[in-house]
This record gives structure tokens, sequence and C-alpha cells, in this order.
């Protein structure tokens, strides 16, 4: 059969030869063909699809009648052979058929013929099927419709066959776990379905048994029965024989066929029986795949009669039952219950179960003449147990089945219930248990959501009030926000059903808002206006679109609730607009009339991103994308996207991008219909406004294209460039015509030229010209690994493919420089510029190319393949220089780059890589990576054995190096003077050249293996045993002879890929390489080690892991399990009488290896079935005499709860891990008695008599406890009480003499016991209290109530389950026990427990009793302590809190303040600066006054701690709230003194930066009262030293709030001179260039203050203090320097410190200098500071101080000076500039110092030009028309070359054309 290309070429010829009269027809053809070899050229689906849809149309419009018949035929043959060549693409074999039936249509034998022809080579063939044949078979019958018309007739020939087949296969492991097994029964699986009746008579007929389907049905049987390994293909084959039991002409003959297959399941060997067909099952496997594959079969496939079979035929259902319910129930029931490796798989078949059950229901009601589920069923409660307890289970997917089960379950039970007519008291008692369930239980929600529709709205709020508050707690935590949001959801829209009822139409929409603002209003009012962010953003995401999509007038009520201009308020606004308008399509201007326009401009300017993104989304998001904006839309977005492109949150730019990119599509969606409208018929007054609007959209493209690149430039921040790029990315991906073939969505329209046409007319959209390329291009050499990785993908995906000539030399040249130098980020950066050049073959220079002959298909692979060599070339050059000299190499070949550029090129390419490599260049390579590896380790080890499988101990790696570098300097390194314990630059260039290499190789190495493998076919792939044997040594070598965790680790990538490519192989031999590899390094762990300790950190665990995690997740994983139970016999084994603790032991490698498979992620839930034997032995080990045993066993528990428990959520909404107990022992049975009795033994310890002390420690008890408390608590099912028998050793260690074993045994108290038993374990708890004074043990009793104080704080608390009355009985008995307060009680940590149990207790407790308490503790306060006692300082500070929570009480604390003892002051000021809610009250005031008064003496103090904690708790009480603070109690010359006492520790920088910013902010707090010059001026001075980036940030954060505390009094009431406000507002101005984000915003605040006070605000004093966007705070500052300070010398000089220097020719000089200066590279103190933004805000202000030049003459006199002193040297360097050559500019692009140098140098010009315009004095320095002409050439070199300058600059320089 001839090949598809030959056909198609055959095709043309004689077609248009044939057609050359009809030239339409002609091209149609042609086009066809086109499409048709396209397709077949390339490898993406999306393409393939795309191409053969056009193709389809295309035939179509063809005439094929008057075809040929040979030229038909030949039609016939090209479709059918491009079908054989995408059997793999289901959807384009479907395309390509559809094209066969319409050709079907004109001829059907033909059709069927081909496809015969075709189907016959594979059947009548003399070979055993291939994997292609099979394929091709399976896409005949399930993808074509003629196919399966001929696989009919040949049915019987291919069944023969199969049968045949299947005993070969399965003869060999690798065949039968393979893809071979798993196509054999995929297409046994459809001739059983699709051809069922030509299968049914050689089944089901005795005189007609066929003795292949014999052999086929007995293959299957063995493959369900664990004749294969691979899970998929047993899964598949338990289907088809189901499928062909389904068969069955007679409902006994297919009954009898399926309770035979069931039989066959157990262990015991039976003959299965399927109609005349018998075979023998002899199950091989354990583990419940067969038995799931079996259940999995019959209940997908069978049908109801079957399934409801009994076991004998004609037996009733209820006396024998079915094969549904008693015979499948049982048997998966056990499965879930099981903790099998195929949990998912059980819960997945029995979901399948109950839609079954639910789908024969009522033929069982007929045939049982009852109901299914009657209350309190055996199957009802089974039912219930097992869903209720997978709900919890870590195995991933579990849950979410059981979401699903329990929904089903209760619509079988309401189903059940209505058909009887029952009550159905189920739902509520299912209701009162899902209450129970705490808060964090996910469950708790997806359990409500499917209980809400049969209960009722009304019932679900009334019977469980909580929920509301819930939802807040679950939209404040991100792992329960969706299902929060969903009960939400369900909530609302059971509402509106309800109250809609059966005519939805008879109640407004209004009342409905009504009703549901009723309930919902506060809740979501709360939420959206909550200070917590991530409350505030779940809501805003989840909750109000649903919201809006159930009651879209909800928006009215939520809008009249809300004051934009209160906290909180704006964000919430924006939030809700947005959200209506994106949900509803509603106008939002008009809910609100013009209010909302003007509420949106600050909401546009807020410094809160989230207030801008919803703004933003407000203003872009439109129902329709063809909705073109307006121009005041666009004129918004002009002013908005330059004020938001440095901002530093990701997320923000993430949502900013896709915001844009929403508004691109409305422009050019928008622009198209205008085209389109253009040409059809229209008047003049249309195509005039057309015209506009094209000409606005197009206009807005192009500026924003312009806008990103001047945004390019090195000297601007990441940030700024990050967010450029995301924006040209989503320009490029909306603008141009570039098609994305891994993109579903997002295409270019069509007629997408037309406008890109358009725009070009106007000689806009240039987007790919010189000066934006090179701008990319300069961005490869960014600092930062994302900026470079986006540009390049830019380049790469977007740019043409030929590079400019001049420019393809220069980036090659640049690339050569770059991957030899031994920085790895440069190395980096010449890789990717290689990744470049690989993918612009057409701009790739000559001289890259070797002279060698190649073979390859095209002009793009010979470029290709002719660059990898040249890299090849190069990594050998590199190989024999460090070969010969290795500090030479490390130093100007270091390797790792030319490494890294083959992975970028070889790797990161659509292309085949066989077309880049050949056998003899892979060859060449490998032997290259073999050699540079071992010279490498060889470094390393030095002088050692370097055959030993061990790596050189840090010590040995350092003098191997040493000794590397002395031979290399010729021994002339000195050795006298002191030891320097920090690397030298040469000891640092050869361990980065080693580690980094390695890494490099093991990366390469492994990804190109994979690459070649999966690309490959068995029998055609050049890479043979011996290659990868030499591979696997190459990974050996690395992992277990070097200790670099660096190396280590990303070797540790390309292995998994290695080992999971072979594993993979259908060679056997191939896949034996990792498990040989597994059993060296099992044989290692178990050798005697010749190593030091710390071996742990080196690859050997690494090695295991790798090779375990690359199997096959849907096989039994064999290699993981022989791991396992080698690693843990190993670590069994009993330590030698005497071992060397210098040296590894096998037992203590074991469990270290053993912690790295545990922490392995590519494990996933299979390691969980071996979790309970590691837990035991990481706990027995703990009790381990070896040391090092028993640190590994405490890294391996850390990670084993980690694995059991989940990742401990984050800072912000986090929650406790969501396992309950009886969960948790549920899938981890085999823990519970061992932890009980671990806890027994313990507690048995601790029971001797009160006089005789005894310690025993018991190292695996804490631990316990830990796992034990991280539970969450739980109900407690009743008929499992078996966590009952935790409790009583868990109060016994109350008695523990270790403190923090009472501390956790009352966490884990509370975490096992069931909320119904608190109040009877806390009434024996308080039962035992002492009422007395008598003798008791102090551990015991501290510990009962410490207890006590956990137990009464989770049922007391926000979540209460105990009603207040019911703890009655546990206050009196504390009431009671009041001397535990006195000093009778001697112990204080008593004491202070005591307090904080009556705490807890709170208001339940009676007032005389705490008022007899209040004097007991104020009593003990005040009277003097002696000696030093053990935890008085935590029960100072627990009576404090405990006395201050009422405020009588906290005044009678702080009027003795001053007597008090510097403890009990250090206590009550610690409490200040804790508890923020005292300063809320009226207390705050009596508070400052105290710390006020006592501030002198405060400040005097030589307890550092007391000052620094005085100060912070002084800065927390006046510091509060935006009013100034109130004048304080001090005297005018006390408060002088103090403020001067804190400014001399600022000048002389006395004390920590903590002390010395609280010393700043509260001398700026107290300086707000005191307005003395001298004071001001030294405060200013103080300022000035902290705006420096080099002091630390918190003081940079005080000098912000300082300003806002006293600089706003100061300046808004005109208490000082212009000179002190210049110092203000020029520190402000360097804050606002701040790095910290935070600083910068405070600072902005100040701004924003100001603004407000002077009158900006807009709405007067009335209105909240609008918090400005830093971005917009600069002009705002500089509005105000000028308006006040103008003619004042010292404002010039604040703005020109903002402008760069100008000096170009000494950057110009040190440009030149090309040498590397060192390892490592110190970034600058700010990188955050953009010197050219600054240029662009300072430059109109300058320009405006030489207007006003003749308005003041002190002024002129400073700008004439400035000018004298600075003219000759600028035009020196603008003439500098104008002669610098294209050449020169290239290495210069990269350069920042060169950009802020010329951004300086410009800036400055243009302000001297402007004053040689304005000023006669300085006419004389220049000659103002020849200064212009030389800044335009200059700008119109630089823009040629590349150099982009900021717009504002450009038309500054524009607006000076006229002289």
């Amino acid at each position: 059969m001839l090949s598809f290309d030959e056909l198609l070429t055959s095709l043309q010829m004689c077609v248009i030869a044939e057609n050359q009269t009809n030239e339409n027809g002609n091209q149609t053809l042609q086009l066809f063909f086109d499409k048709l070899s396209e397709c077949s050229r390339i490898d993406v689906k999306r393409s393939k699809e795309r191409h053969l849809e056009e193709a389809t149309q295309l035939l179509k419009t063809v005439k094929l009648d008057g075809l040929e018949p040979d030229h038909l035929q030949l039609l016939v043959r090209l479709l059918v052979s491009l079908q054989l060549q995408m059997v793999h693409i289901s959807t384009t074999c479907r395309k390509v058929d559809q094209m066969l039936h319409h050709l079907a249509k004109v001829d059907h034998q033909l059709v069927f013929g081909e496809t015969q022809v075709c189907l016959s080579s594979i059947v009548h063939s003399e070979q055993i099927f291939t994997q292609e044949d099979l394929q091709r078979a399976c896409m005949f019958l399930e993808d074509s419709a003629v196919g399966r018309d001929v696989w009919r007739e040949l049915c019987p020939s291919f069944l023969d066959k199969l049968a045949q087949f299947f005993p070969s296969i399965l003869q060999q492991e690798s065949l039968r776990d393979g893809q071979l097994c798993y196509l054999a029964v995929k297409v046994c699986l459809q001739i059983f379905q699709l051809l069922s009746r030509q299968v049914s008579f050689a089944v089901w007929e005795k005189e007609e048994r066929s003795p292949a389907m014999q052999k086929i049905l007995q293959a299957l049987a063995e493959i369900i029965f664990g004749e294969s390994s691979n899970r998929d293909t047993r899964l598949l084959a338990g289907t088809a024989v189901a499928m062909l039991i389904n068969t069955a002409s007679e409902r006994s003959a297919g009954a009898a066929a399926a309770w035979s297959l069931f039989q066959s399941s157990h262990s015991e060997p039976w003959l299965l029986t399927v109609g005349a067909l018998q075979v023998q099952c002899c199950p091989t496997s354990l583990g419940g795949v067969g038995q799931l594959a079996m259940s999995r079969g019959l209940l997908t496939c069978c049908h109801p009669h079957i399934l409801l079979s009994s076991r004998l035929a004609g037996a009733e259902l209820c006396s024998q039952g079915s094969l549904l319910l008693d015979a499948l129930f049982p048997l998966l029931y056990d499965l879930c219950e099981e903790k099998l490796n195929c949990l998912y798989l059980s819960f997945e078949v029995f979901t399948l179960w109950l839609k079954k059950v639910k789908e024969c229901v009522s033929d069982i009601w007929k045939t049982t003449g009852g109901r299914l589920l009657p209350e309190g069923s055996n199957l009802q409660q089974q039912l219930c147990s097992i869903i209720w307890t997978s709900a919890e289970s870590p195995v991933e997917g579990v849950s979410d089945c059981a979401r699903v089960t329990f929904g089903l379950f209760l619509d079988l039970y309401d189903v059940d219930c209505e058909q009887f007519g029952d009550k159905k008291p189920l739902y509520l008692a299912l209701l009162q248990r899902i209450i129970q369930l705490p808060w964090e239980s996910k469950a708790k929600y997806q359990r409500l959501c499917a209980l809400l529709p049969y209960l009722g709205t009304d019932t679900v709020l009334d019977q469980y009030a909580e929920i509301p508050n819930h939802l807040l707690k679950c939209m404040s935590n991100d792992h329960l926000c969706p299902c929060g949001s969903e009960l939400y959801k369900c909530l609302i829209q059971q509402q509106r059903r309800e109250l809609c009822g059966d005519s939805p139409k008879s109640v407004s929409e209004s009342d409905l808002a009504s009703q549901w603002a009723g309930r919902w209003l506060p809740v979501l009012l709360e939420a959206l206006t909550s200070h917590l962010v991530i409350l505030q953003s779940n809501s805003s995401t989840h909750l109000l679109p649903c919201t809006f999509q159930v009651f879209p007038s909800a928006v009215e009520p939520l809008l009249a609730s809300l004051d934009p201009y209160s906290p909180g308020h704006l964000c919430s606004w924006a939030f809700i607009m947005s959200s209506y308008r994106a949900v509803t399509g509603g106008s939002p201007w008009s809910l609100q009339g013009s209010c909302s326009l003007e509420i949106l401009q600050p909401a546009l300017g807020s410094a809160d991103d989230k207030v801008r993104l919803a703004a933003l989304n407000l203003l872009n998001c439109s129902p329709k994308t063809r909705e073109t904006p307006t121009p005041e839309e666009l004129s918004v977005m002009r002013t908005f996207i330059p004020q938001n492109l440095n901002s530093e949150s990701s997320l923000f730019r993430q949502h900013f991008q896709a915001s844009v990119r929403r508004f691109l599509v409305r422009i050019r969606d928008g622009c198209l219909a205008h085209i389109k409208q253009q040409k059809g018929k229209g008047d003049t007054g249309q195509m005039g406004s057309s015209q506009q609007i094209l000409a606005l959209g197009i206009g807005f493209v192009d500026w924003l294209s312009q806008l990103v690149c001047c945004s390019l430039t090195p000297d601007h921040s990441y940030q700024r460039k990050k967010t450029a790029l995301l924006l040209l990315s989503a320009l490029l991906e909306t603008c141009t015509d570039t098609w994305s073939p891994d993109k579903k969505k997002g295409q270019p329209p069509v007629n997408m030229g037309s406008l890109i046409n358009c725009a070009r007319l106007r000689g806009q959209w240039d987007f790919f010209s010189r000066t934006k390329l090179l701008v990319l291009i300069s961005c490869l050499e960014d600092s930062t690994n994302e900026i470079r990785e986006l540009s390049a993908g830019l380049l790469v995906r977007f740019f043409p493919s030929v590079l400019p000539a001049d420019v393809g030399a220069a980036v090659l040249t640049r690339a050569k420089q770059l991957v030899c130098n031994p920085r790895v980020q440069q190395a980096q950066m010449g890789s990717l510029m290689m990744k470049v050049l690989h993918h612009k073959p057409q701009g790739l220079p000559e001289d890259c190319k070797l002279n060698s002959a190649i073979s390859v298909s095209s002009a793009h692979n010979i470029k290709t393949s002719s660059l990898v060599r040249f890299l090849v070339k190069e990594l050998e050059n590199h190989y024999v220089t460090a070969k010969a000299h290795v500090m030479l190499a490390a130093r100007t070949k270091p390797i790792h780059g030319v490494l890294s550029a083959l992975q970028k090129c070889l790797l990161e390419d659509t292309c085949s890589i066989c077309d880049s490599l050949g056998p003899a260049l892979t060859t060449k390579l490998l032997s290259l990576l073999k050699n540079i590896s071992i010279l490498l380790l060889g470094v390393l080890h030095g002088h050692q054995d370097f055959e030993r499988d061990a790596p050189p101990s840090f010590c040995d790696m350092g003098n191997a190096i040493n000794s590397l570098i002395a031979n290399s300097s010729g021994g002339n390194q000195e050795d006298g003077g002191e030891e320097c314990v920090l690397l030298s630059e040469e000891h640092s260039l050869v361990l980065t050249c080693c580690w980094v290499s390695l890494k490099e190789t093991g990366i390469l190495l492994g990804s190109l293996v994979e690459r070649i493998l999966s690309e490959s076919k068995p029998d055609a792939c050049f890479l043979t045993k011996q290659h990868l044997e030499t591979a696997s040594d190459i990974f050996r070598n690395i992992l277990l002879k070097c200790r670099h965790w660096g190396a280590v680790e990303g070797c540790c990538v390309g292995f998994t890929r290695f080992c999971s490519a072979l594993l993979r192989a259908s060679d056997p031999e191939l896949r034996d390489i990792p498990s040989q590899m597994l059993q060296q390094a099992l044989q290692v762990v178990q050798s005697p080690s010749w190593t030091s300790v710390t071996r742990r950190a080196a690859g050997l665990p690494m090695l295991i892991l790798c090779v375990v995690s690359a199997e096959e997740a849907s096989k039994a994983r064999p290699l993981l399990a022989h791991s396992m139970q080698t690693l843990l016999d190993t670590a069994r084994i009993p330590l030698p009488e005497k071992w060397d603790q210098t040296l590894d032991l096998p037992q203590v490698c074991a469990v270290h290896t053993l912690q790295a498979l545990v922490r392995g992620s590519g494990l996933g839930v299979a390691i969980l079935q071996f979790v309970p034997n590691i837990t035991i032995l990481a706990l027995t080990m703990l009790s381990s005499p070896c040391w090092a045993m028993r640190n590994a066993a405490l890294q391996l528990y850390s990670a084993l709860c980690s694995r059991m428990l989940g990742q401990r959520p984050g800072s912000e909404g986090g929650t406790k891990r969501g396992m309950s107990p009886h969960a948790f022992f549920h899938h981890y049975s085999k823990l519970q008695p061992f932890l009980l009795e671990e806890l027994r033994e313990t507690a048995c310890d601790l029971q001797c008599v009160p006089e005789e002390a005894r310690l025993r420690l018991q190292p695996s008890l804490y631990p316990i406890l830990t796992l034990l408390s991280q539970l969450q608590p739980g109900v407690q099912d009743s008929a499992n009480r078996t966590l009952a028998d935790f409790l009583p050793p868990l109060l016994q260690l109350s008695a523990s003499p270790i403190y923090s074993v009472r501390v956790m045994a009352s966490k884990a108290l509370v975490a096992m016991t069931p909320p119904s038993e608190y109040m009877n374990i806390l009434i024996n708890l308080t039962a035992r209290l002492p009422c007395t004074p008598a003798r008791c043990c102090h551990n015991w009793l501290h510990g009962q109530l410490l207890h006590m104080k956990a137990l009464l704080d989770r049922a007391l608390g926000k979540d209460c389950c105990v009603p207040p009355a019911e703890v009655q009985a546990v206050v009196r008995a504390v009431e009671e026990s009041v001397w535990l307060a006195t000093d009778a009680q001697r112990c204080p940590l008593v004491r202070a427990a005591y307090v904080a149990v009556v705490e807890s207790l709170g208001r339940l407790c009676s007032q005389s009793f705490l008022s007899k308490l209040f004097d007991v503790l104020i009593r003990e306060l005040r009277t003097p302590q002696q000696g030093l006692q053990v935890g008085l300082s935590s029960f100072h500070q627990r009576a404090i809190q405990f006395l201050c929570a009422d405020p009588k009480w906290a005044c009678g604390i702080l009027e003795g303040f001053t007597a008090a003892s510097c403890d009990l002051k250090l206590a009550l000021v610690t409490w200040v600066v804790e508890d923020h809610a005292s300063l809320n009250t009226h207390l705050k005031e009596l508070i400052q006054s105290v710390l006020q008064s006592s501030l002198k003496e405060a400040s005097l103090s030589p307890i550092e701690e007391y000052r620094r904690a005085h100060l912070a708790a002084l800065v927390a009480v006046m510091g509060r709230g935006d009013s100034p603070p109130p004048p304080g109690p001090l005297e005018e010359s006390v408060l002088l003194e103090c403020l001067d006492m804190l400014l001399r520790d600022l000048e002389d920088q006395k004390g920590g930066s903590e002390f010395l910013s609280q010393a700043l902010h509260a001398a700026s707090l107290l300086l707000s009262q005191c307005f003395q010059n001298s004071i001001i001026q030294r405060w200013c001075g103080v300022l000035e030293s902290c705006q420096s980036p080099d002091v630390a940030e918190v003081q940079r954060i005080a000098c912000a709030e300082a300003l806002c505390v006293a600089g706003l009094p100061l300046m808004s009431h005109n208490l000082i001179s212009p000179t002190v406000m210049i110092k203000l507002l020029s520190t402000c101005l360097y804050l606002l260039q701040d790095q910290s984000q935070l600083v910068r915003l405070k600072a902005a605040r100040f701004i924003a203050m100001l603004h407000h006070v002077r009158g900006g605000g807009g709405g007067g004093g009335q209105k909240r203090i609008y918090l400005m966007q830093v971005n917009l705070a600069v002009p705002f500052l500089l509005d105000l320097l000028l308006e006040e300070c103008w003619d004042t010398p010292r404002t010039l000089e604040v703005l020109l410190c903002h402008v760069p220097h100008s000096d170009l020719r000494s950057v110009l000089r040190e440009a030149a200098d090309t040498g590397c200066g060192g390892l490592y590279e110190q970034d600058d103190a700010n990188v955050f500071a953009e010197p050219s933004v600054m240029c662009a805000h300072v430059l109109p202000y300058l320009l405006l101080m030489a207007e006003k030049y003749s308005e003041s003459s002190v002024m002129a006199q400073s700008l004439s000076t400035w000018a004298e002193e600075n003219a000759a040297l600028l035009l020196d360097n603008l003439t500098l500039c104008k002669d610098i050559q294209p050449a020169e500019t290239l290495p210069l692009l990269t350069d920042a110092r060169f950009h802020r140098t010329l951004c300086g140098l410009l800036t400055r010009a243009t302000f001297l030009l402007r004053l040689s315009k304005t000023c006669d004095r300085v006419q004389h320095l220049c000659d103002p028309s020849a200064l212009h002409m030389t800044l335009k050439d200059v700008h119109g070199r630089l823009s040629q070359q590349g150099v982009h300058l900021s717009s504002s600059l450009e038309s500054s320089e524009a607006r000076d054309v006229t002289p």
C-alpha cells in the first residue's frame, strides 16, 4: 500500500491534470489537498482537528460525480491512509470518517472495499498482532461506520486469530502488563458490544460453540483474577466479560452466567460458565482488584433482570436473594471497609451500585412487596455507616465519592418512603448528627447540601441556627470556602424555590430580594466589610455571584446598606457593582445615579489592590465582547494602566492581565464589527462614526504596545517589567493572527487580518519592529528568571522566524560568551538565547554550523541539528579544558552553561528530538555526559576511593578542592595568617561548576531518554540497552557519590523521568534496569557503612524514592512493596552490642530512607497502606539507645503526621487538621491498640504513692499526644465506643511530672472526647479539686486544671456545644476552691491555671466570688515577693489579663502602677501591647495618662526590656486611630526632657532597630504636643537619617508613621518654615520609592491625610480620609512642593536629587570592562526604585520652575547657577551620545546604568533647553535651536537602536519644538 505522501502526489497530478479547464474546482481541490497535507504533517491535535474540519467543508463543495473512478479510488485510499496515520486520536478519525461517509454516498462499495482490504491485511497476516494492528482494529470498530460493516464479515476470522494471540502475550510479563494486552482486551469489549449478534451464537448455542471464544474467555478470566498486574487492563477485562454475558438472548442464561462470574471471584478455584463456554478460574492475586473488576463490569453492562436474578433459576427473590442486593453489596461493603490500595476504586464501584439500585428500585418493590430501606434495617445502617465514615478518608477522591453516594442514598430513601407513604424520620436524625460535627469538618457542609431539599430551609436554619456564623468561618478558610459557598448557594436556591412555589411569576423580584435580605443581608455585609482579607475576598468571589444569579434585585438592599466612605465599604461597593454587572449584564451606573461615577474615581485610585481590581472589572466587564469601549472608558484606562504597572502583588498582576485582555477583546471584536459594517451598505454618518471608533481602538492598542516596551528597559523594577510582559502577552494573543494550537479558547478570529491591515495602513500596530525585538532580546539578560522566560516565550511564540542578520550574529556572539560564564544566572541567560536561536533557524548565522553531512527532513531540522551539533562540540571543548585544567575550566568554560543550552534546545522544542539527534550524536553525547560526571565527581572525591558507593564528607570535599586550587597555583598559596571561615573565590568557582554541572547532567539525561523513548517505535529506537545502562551508571554515580543537595535534587528530576520511561518500555530488559538499580541501592542500605552519620543528606534515599515513584499508579507497585518490606525489616534488626557512633548504621539509613519515601509527593496515597507499620516502627525506635536512630525516628514520625493528617494550613485562614478520631482509627485501625497500650503503660507508671519521687521517661509519649491533639473533635458512633478507652489514660497523664506532657495531654483530651461527654468529665474533674488547703501533688493539680481549661474553652467557646445552665455544678466546685489562687497554694503555675479556669467560665461565676477573687489577686500582686519563684511571671500576667478584663478592676491596678515592682510594670505594659481590645474602651485615656506620667522613669530604667515594652505600649495607646492623640498630663518641662532623651537615643543610635523605631514613633507622638523649633529641627534630622534604604525596615516604617503622626499637624497648622516643609516632603518622596511596600503605603497615607486636610478630599471634613495609591501620591506631593515652596532654592535641589547623574562617559567606560568581577553580585539597596520613572514625574515640575524664572530673583539666581555649572557637561555628554554606533548600542541595551544615566541626561538637557528659552542669562551657555536639534537627533538615533524612552520625556521634548 502506498504511503500518504505518495497517494497525495499521485492524486494531485491526476486530478489537476484532468480539471485544468475548471479553475474554481481545481482551486478547491488544491485547498482540500493542502489541508490534508498539513494535517498529516503536524503533530498537535487541535491543529489536526482544525485542518480536518476545514477539509470536510471543502470536500462538501466538490462535485464528486465528475471524478473518474480511479481518481475517486485514490481519494478513498488517501483518506483511509490518513485515518490509519491518526488511529491514536479518536476525534480526528471521526472527522476523516465523516469525509469517507460523504464519499460512500457516491460509491459505497468502493469505500467498503478499500476498508476491507485494510482490515483483511490485519486479520489474514501470518504475524501476530502488533500494537498498531490493534489500534487500527479499535478505531475501525469505534469510529468508522463502514469499518463496523466490514468487521461483521471478518469477525469469526478475527476472533480465531485473537484466541491464538492471547496465550502468547499472557506468557510474557512485559506483554501482559503492557499496552498490547490492554488493547487486545479493548478490542474484545468493542466486539462484544458492537458485534453482539455475531458473538452471541458462538457463546450461547451449544451447537455453535466456538473454541476461539472459549480461549478468549479463559484469557479474560485469567487477566481479571491476577494474571496481569495492570489495574486498567483488569478492569477493562471485567467489563468485557460482563458485556459478553449481556449478549444472552435468554434471561435465565444471562443470570446463571452472572452468578457464575460472581462466584469465580472468590479465592477458591471455580468453573466459570458463560452459556456453552466453561473455563477454570483460579484467582492468583489478592487485593480486591479482581472482585472490583467483576463487580464494576456487572454493574456497568448487565441488564436489570440479570442483576435482580436469584442464585437458583426460578427461585423467588425474597427467599434466595438477588445478585444486586445480596451478593454484590456485601462484597462491596467489605471492600470499602478494607484498607486497600484501590480504596477509591472500591467507592467508585459502590457509587455505581447505588445508581443501579435506584434504577432498579421499582422492580425491587414489585419483587419483595415491601420497602427497600425500612427504618432500622440492616441495609440502611450499613449504608449510613460506610458513607459517614468514608467522608473523612485521606485517600484522594474517596470523600468526593462519599458526597455523591450520600445524595444517592437520600434520594433512594425519599422515593422508598414516598412509595409506601411512610414518614421520614431519618432526615431529622441525620440533621442532628450533622449539627454535632465540628464546624471545621468539610463533610458537614457537603451533607447539609444533600439534605437541604428534603427538609427545607426553614427547618434547617431553625434547627441549625449557627449556619451563618459557620459560613463566615468557612469563607475565612481556603479549604472550606468551596463547600461553604456551595451550601450558601443551595440555601438561597432552595429559599427561592420555596418562595416562588408553583408560580414563579407571582412574586416580584423586589419582594424576593426583601425575603433574602431578611435572612442573609447582615451575613453578607459582615463578610464584605470584614477586616479579614481572606473573608472579604472569598465572599466577593463566591457568595456575591451566586446571590445575583438567584436574587438579581439583592443589589439594591446591599448598596443601600453601604457607605462608601466608611472603613471597608468602598471595597465592598466595588465588589458588589462589578459582580452585579458581570453576572446580570445590567448597567451599574443606573443603580445610584451620578454617585456611582463619583465613587468609581477613588476606587480606581485606592491604595487597596482589591478595590482597584474590582473597580477595573466594573469598568471592563461586559456581557457582549463586541461592545466597543466608550471614549471615556478608553481615557480612564490610559490613566489607570500606567499607574498600576509596578504592583508587588503577583495576584494583582494576574488579574490585571486578565482584565486588560478582556478590554482588548472588546476593542478587537468591536473594531472587527465596524470593519464588517463598513463593507456593507451604510450612510455617511455611520461611516464617519465607525472611522472614529476604529481610530480610538487601534490607537489605544498601539499606545499600549509603546507603553509596555518603554517599561521593559533594564532600569525599571522587576514588578514593572513583569506586568509589562504580561500585558504584552495579552496584547499579542489578542491583536495578532498567531494561532495557538495548545489552547482550546482564545484563538484569533478568522477575519483578524482585516483589522491588522487597517491598523498597518494607519502606520500603527508594528508589534514586531526591530526596536521591540531588541527590547525583548535585552530582557533575556534580566537578573530574574521569570522575566527571561517570559521574554523568550514571547520571542519564540509570536515574533517572525527570520532574525535580522546583524541581530542574529550579535545574539549568537553574546550567547557564546554567556554560556561560558561561571555565574549560573549568566549561563542561563546564554542558554535562553540559544533556545531563541534554535527556534529562529532562518536567522541563524552560518558560522555556528559544522561542515558535516547530516540527514534530516527539512531546512528547519538542518539548522536546528546544526545548532545542536555546535553545542555538543562546545560541550566537548569544555570537557577537554576541564580535564586538562579544572580551575581554568571553572572560570572560563564551566560546562553547566552548555548543558543548560542543550536541555532547552532539545527538550523545549515541539519538533521531534530524533530529527535533531541521530545515533552517532546520541552516543557521543552520552559518552561525554559519562566522562563529565566521572571527572567532576573525581574532583570532589580527591584522593579517596572513587569506586565505593559513598559520597565524601563535606570536609573531604573541601580538602579536595583546596588541594586542587593549591596544585593549580603551583603551591604558592599562603598558609599563614588567620583561617578564613568564608569560601574563597576559587573554591566557590570549583564547587559551583561541579554541582551545577552534575545537576544539569541529570536533568538533561533523564529528559532526553524520556523524549527519545516516547517518540520512537520499539523497533526503531536508536537507544540501545548499552546506552541506557550507561545512563543508569551516570545517575547512580551522581546520586550515590555526590553529597551536594542541589546536585542530588536536580538529578532526581531527570532520574525519575528516566525510570518512568524505562518502566513503560515494552522490552523487558529495559524494564529491568530500574529494578536492578533499586536492588543495588537496597543492598547499599543493608551493608555496613564506611561514612559518617551525615550520609542521610546524600542521594541514596532519593535514588530509591525516584525508582518507586516512577512505577505506574494503575499497577500493583511491586517495587514499592518490596522496598518498604526490605526497609522495615532492616530497621527492625537489633543493634549490635558495640557500634561506632561516627559511622552510619544500616538501621538508621533504612529509617532515613523511609522518611524520604513518606515525604515523597510522587507516591501520593500509595504510601498510606504502609503508614501504620511505619508509625509503629518510628515510635518504637524513639526508645533506641542510639541517638542517631532516635533522631531519624523523630524525623520520620514528623513526616508521617504530615502524610496522615495533611499539611498544616497557612497562618491566615487556617484551621485544625480535618480528621476526627473515629475516622482516623477507622483508616489506620492497626494504630489504635498500639497507641492505647503505649498510653496505658505510661499512665500506670504515674500511679505511685505521693511520697515516692519517680520519673520514668517514655520517649514515645509526647509524639503520641501530639498526634492525638491534632485530630478534630468529632461525634463518636454510639455503636463504636472503643475510643472511650483513650480517656482514662489521658486523664491520668494530668499527674505527669513533665510540664509539656500535661499541656499536650489536655489538648489530646479535647480531641478524643465526644462533645456529649464534656460535662461528665468536667464534673468529675471539678469534684476532685480540694476545697481547702490540703497536701496534694502539684503536678496532678496543675494537670487537672489544664484539662478543665481546655474542655471549658471548647464547650463554652464560640461554637458552644453545652448550655450555660448545665455548667453550674462546675462553677460551684470551682468557686469553692478559691484558695487555689491565694498564697496558701505555693505553686504559681497552679494559681495561674486556676485563674485561667475562672476566666474561661467568665460571667457564669457569681459576683461575690469574683469580688473575693479580685481582692485576693490584688493583694497578691501588691505583696512584695521574696526570692525567685518559678512561674511567678506567668501568674502575674494571667492575673493582670483576668483583672483588666473588667474596667473597674483595671482602674485599681493602673492607679497603683507607679508603686508597682519592675516585674509587675513589665507585665502591665506587656498586657497593654498584646490586648488591643482594651484600647477601644474608656480605659484608653487612663492607660495613656499612666504611661505618659511614667515615661521619664521608664526612659531612665536600666532594664532594656522594660524600656522597649513601655515605649511600645505608649505607641499602641497614643497612635491608635486617625485622629491626633489628645494632650497628655505631662508638664512642658517634663515633655521636653522626655523628647530630648528620645531624640538623643535616636541621634546616637542607642539600642537596636526595634527600640529605635519605637522611640521615633513615641517622640513623634509627643512632638504633636510640643512645637519648639529646636526640637522640630532635631526631629527632622532624625527623619532624614531614616529615609535611606540602608536603614532597617522597621525604622523606615517608623519614619513614615512619624510623618503621619507629627508631620501632618505641623504642616496643616502652618507651624513650620518652608525649609522644614521641604525637608518633610523630601523625606516623604524618598519613602514613596522605598523597597518596602508597607513604608510606601504609610508615606502615601501621609500625603492622603495632608491632601484631605488641605481641602482636596472633595467632601470637606465630613468624609473619611481617602487612602490613595502610592503612584498617585507622588504627583500630589510634587504639586504641594511647588505650590508652597517653588521659590525656595532647596526645592530645585530636592527635584534634581531624584534625577540620575548624567555622566555618560564614565558609564560607557565601565561598560567596556567586560570582565567577571566575582561569582556573586550584590543587589542595590533599593531594587524597587525607578529613577527613569521619577524623571518622568519630576520633569514637568522642573519645566514649570523654568517658566517661573522671572517671578523670583532668588529662584532665578539658583537656576542660573545650576545652568552655568552643568551646561558644558550636558552638551559634552549629548555629543558623546550622538556618536554611539549601533554595534556599541546592542551590549548597552542590557545595562541598567546606561539607561538610568541616559534618562537623567535627557531630563537635565530638556530642563536646560527650557531654561535657555525663558532665561536670558542662560542663553549664552547654549544655543536653544542647536540644543533642540541635538536632542531630537539623539532621540531618533537611540529609538532606532532599541532604546525606548519614557513617553512623558518624549512629549516634553516635543513641546519644545518651537524655539
